[in-house]
């Protein structure tokens, strides 16, 4: 992945949703097109035209489906355009799909650091942030590929158990056998884990310049407080038709207009 510093749906100008449409359709025809488009999508951020490079990097991802390394680059080229909550919204999906990249991590972080609302999250349990620490350290293949590794090594370990001549080699292997079989079950329950925030994504990016939070779901009801584009939320109710209940990272809770937002 490239760093910042070394099209999306929202707002595409028409020369931009004019090649949209027309690079999804070749990616429909000819397979072989797919490398040609990421190649001029690439190049052409490179020469700094952002919103062309966008309008590919959109069109691989509703053609080819969501990828990472797609939505980082798609996230640069919105942050090159100033478009802030668009390049965060792209940088949260990308970091949804590849947690451990630190490419990601960086540029989302950076992202985050011009967004007007600093919110301080509130303090957790030890091992609440530690088990969500190891779950983010891989991606979910890499937690699939080692769940299988140690698998594997079960077994050797129950085969030297069985069948070594000495005790000293068969509780080395029942010792090996146990460790790698808790690896095995909680490298699976780690994927399961990301696998279930992807297909129930239950967070989302602010994405009007400023939002006021209501007291109940209604544009009648109490002013809390104003949030600003950028801001992650996390969605606790999302059963009415129109609004939104949000929760920050710091506890405070409140009622958002759906159009107001975009779920990673």
């Amino acid at each position: 992945m490239t760093m910042i510093l070394n099209s999306d749906k929202f707002g595409m100008r028409p020369v931009a949703r004019l090649s949209f449409i027309i690079y999804s359709l070749l990616f429909i025809i000819s397979p072989a097109s797919a490398r040609d488009i990421k190649a001029l999508a690439d190049s052409a951020y490179a020469n700094e035209d952002y919103v062309h490079a966008a309008a590919l990097y959109r069109a691989q991802i509703d053609s080819l489906g969501e990828s990472s390394t797609l939505y980082f680059n798609l996230g640069n080229c919105y942050y090159r355009q100033d478009s802030l909550a668009r390049a965060i919204l792209c940088y949260e999906r990308a970091r949804l799909l590849d947690p451990a990249d630190d490419d990601i991590r960086f540029n989302l972080d950076m992202a985050r650091a011009k967004t007007v609302d600093k919110v301080v999250p509130g303090s957790e349990m030890f091992f609440v942030t530690v088990y969500r620490t190891l779950v983010l350290s891989m991606s979910i293949e890499g937690w699939a590929h080692l769940a299988v590794l140690m698998f594997l090594v079960m077994l050797i370990g129950v085969a030297v158990y069985f069948f070594a001549p000495q005790l000293r080699s068969k509780q080395v292997g029942f010792t090996v056998a146990v460790i790698a079989l808790l690896i095995a079950l909680f490298s699976h329950i780690a994927a399961v884990n990301q696998r279930q925030h992807i297909d129930h994504r239950t967070s989302a990016v602010i994405m009007a310049p400023s939002v006021v939070i209501k007291s109940t779901p209604s544009q009648s009801g109490t002013d809390l407080f104003i949030l600003h584009e950028g801001t992650h939320v996390d969605i606790i109710d999302d059963t009415m038709r129109e609004w939104v209940n949000i929760r920050l990272s710091d506890g405070k809770e409140g009622w958002l207009h759906r159009s107001e937002m975009e779920i990673i």
